[in-house]
Order: structure tokens, then C-alpha cells, then sequence
């Protein structure tokens, strides 16, 4: 008896140690503020796959180098004129897809004077379903996104007066951005995208920011986003939020859950609000 207690133990360890383990994406001091949020099955919930959608405007992809030693791309709407006006266009967490891309072609319209930069976060990759959009997110280290946006900053050059504009994963790059930006940042607009909580940090900007959220939101909440009203105040800064009746992501067409009214208003302001900082 003991002998075959014995061996049935010998073929269960057997087992186990030839067992594959799934190695989960690391979430270790690397990751980026949304990293955790992407592995939740809510937040994931909170997306549905976008719409189809085929972008055959203007503009073109660009290429550049980044600090960490490698390259970097962006879709670059040149101003009809030499500019030093940029805005500087951060993806959703789907990626540079031709939705943000036509939403590029938008600013750039109603700007006149600006170039228009949307910058590919993901080196190339887009996703298409929430699982992809989460893998792809958690993936990317904080290092690269940060290098992506300092080979930016190279790029446009120290003369560059740079706004902002991101939604969801890109609402939080929004503001990372205008903090890395320094004295060049003019403006910032984020929408529905993780804030900065660390009030030190918030201390170093050098702009107000333009926040666009929703009251359906659960990833920013509104309770993070009044605590981030309450960081803003401690770090002697002005935020302007305008808080819809909405979801997550309604200001993105593809969204089936759209709002257009909501969209409408917000990008009223946000544009007001840009055209005021490259005066």
C-alpha cells in the first residue's frame, strides 16, 4: 500500500513539474499608472471592440530616435507653414489606429497654424479586441513610453511650444506629457485617463490641464478625479474638468456606446481651450 501511495505521488510531482506555467505580464516598478487597470476584467468590460473604421486623409508616418537607443514613429500633419506649434496626439489604449488618426486630421483642421503629431505608443502595435488592447498595454514598459515622448520632444526641437491631447490611455499620457514637456508646454487636455497622484510631481507643470470626464466612469472615477482636483489645488495648479453623464470612452466614434452630444460639447471646449494657448 505505502508503495503505491508512493509512486502515485512520484506521477503526481512528475506531473506538475512538466505542468506549462502561464508567466503573467509583469506589473513591477517599470509599469505604467494603467498597467493594473488593464488587467482587470471591468476595465476590459468598460471597452467594447471599436468599430471598423478606414482612415484615407492626409498626413504621413514619420520616424525618430529615442533616448533609450532605438526608433520611434508618429503621424505627422504638417502645419501648411513652418510652425513651432505642435499638438502632440496620444492613442487610446487600442493603439495609433486610423480612428486617432482621423481625430489628428480634426485638430489639425480647426487649429489652421499647428502641427499635429500623433504619436505611436505601441511601436506598431494596434489591438482589436479588448484581450489584445489589455496584453498589448500591460506590455509596454514605462521606460519606452517615456522615451517615446522625450525622442518626441527632441524631434520638434527646444523652440517648440507643445500641447497636449490624449483619450483614455492617452489622457493619462496627456498630462505625463505636458510634465515632461517643461517650459514648452502650452496646454493639455486629458480625456478620461488615469491622473497624476503624486502632488510633487504635479508641482512641476508648467500649464493648466483641461480634463474631460464621465460621470459612468468607474476607471478614472469620479472620486479619483475630484482627488485629483483636490492634488491640483495642493500643487498650486488649475484643472477644469467637465464632467458628462456618460461611459468610458464616449467621445471615441468607433465606441458603440458613442455619445455624440456629450462629444460635441467636449471637443467645443477643448478646442477653445487650445486655440486660446497657441495664440
Amino acid at each position: 500500500m505505502k508503495k503505491l501511495i508512493l509512486v502515485g505521488a512520484m506521477f503526481a510531482m512528475q506531473a506538475f513539474i512538466q505542468r506549462p506555467v502561464e508567466t503573467p505580464i509583469p506589473l513591477c516598478q517599470t509599469s505604467h499608472d494603467m498597467a493594473t487597470w488593464a488587467a482587470d476584467a471591468n476595465f476590459m468590460a468598460m471597452h467594447e471592440a471599436p468599430e471598423a473604421y478606414h482612415y484615407a486623409g492626409k498626413g504621413e508616418t514619420i520616424k525618430f530616435s529615442t533616448p533609450d537607443g532605438k526608433e520611434a514613429s508618429g503621424f505627422l500633419i504638417k502645419a501648411p507653414k513652418k510652425s513651432d506649434k505642435w499638438l502632440f496626439v496620444y492613442q487610446e489604449w487600442w493603439g495609433l489606429n486610423d480612428h486617432i488618426k482621423h481625430e489628428a486630421e480634426t485638430f489639425y483642421n480647426d487649429l489652421g497654424d499647428v502641427n499635429v503629431l500623433a504619436l505611436d505608443m505601441y511601436d506598431g502595435q494596434v489591438g482589436t479586441t479588448p484581450q489584445e488592447a489589455g496584453k498589448i498595454m500591460q506590455s509596454v514598459p514605462k521606460e519606452r513610453l517615456t522615451a517615446i515622448m522625450q525622442g518626441a520632444l527632441a524631434h520638434v526641437g527646444k523652440k517648440a511650444k507643445i500641447a497636449s491631447v490624449g483619450w483614455c490611455f492617452g489622457g493619462m499620457l496627456s498630462l505625463q506629457s505636458a510634465l515632461l514637456e517643461g517650459k514648452q508646454a502650452v496646454g493639455c487636455v486629458m480625456y478620461y485617463g488615469r491622473p497624476e497622484q503624486d502632488v510633487e510631481k504635479l508641482k512641476t507643470l508648467n500649464v493648466d490641464v483641461l480634463g474631460v470626464f464621465g460621470k459612468q466612469d468607474k476607471a478614472p472615477s469620479p472620486e479619483m478625479v475630484a482627488q485629483f482636483e483636490e492634488n491640483m489645488k495642493a500643487a498650486g495648479k488649475q484643472v477644469t474638468v467637465k464632467m458628462y453623464d456618460a461611459v468610458h470612452g464616449f467621445a471615441n466614434p468607433s465606441n458603440p456606446k458613442h455619445d455624440a452630444t456629450a462629444t460635441a460639447d467636449a471637443y467645443k471646449h477643448s478646442i477653445e481651450y487650445l486655440k486660446k494657448k497657441f495664440s
